[in-house]
């Protein structure tokens, strides 16, 4: 009887070291942030490469599937992940490039922040 309730203990402790070392939940919160959707590639290569002067450009890349960002009016980066970046893009498209409101969870992976937008306006 002594040596189950040894094994026990152990286990016990075993499940608590484990545990210990696995994040109860996910580190992450709900913002909403001001700014623009870009394309991420053309925006790393030139931060010039926003706003009106690269909508065309960077539209063709976006309806393309290409991987896009949000960027704030103090020049945070987000790469974009989530329902919103399905279909090509198909949610983004109507707001690329122009001054927008964006909700949603904000996550770090690999030490690059990343947004899942939940909801997408124009603002002026």
């Amino acid at each position: 009887m002594r040596s189950i309730s040894n094994h026990f203990v152990r286990l016990a402790a075993c499940a608590a070291f484990v545990a210990a070392g696995v994040p109860l939940a996910a580190d992450h919160h709900t913002l909403t942030l001001k700014g623009e959707v870009v394309d991420q590639a053309c925006f790393t290569k030139d931060k010039g490469n926003v706003g009106e002067k690269h909508k065309d450009c960077g539209l063709t890349c976006a309806k393309k599937g290409s991987k896009l960002a949000f960027v704030t009016t103090d020049g945070q980066v987000y790469s974009i992940v989530g329902a919103y970046t399905e279909n090509k893009n198909a949610k983004i498209i109507d707001l690329f490039a122009m001054p927008v409101e964006a909700t949603g969870e904000v996550t770090e992976k690999e030490g690059a922040k990343e947004l899942k937008i939940t909801a997408l306006k124009k603002i002026s």
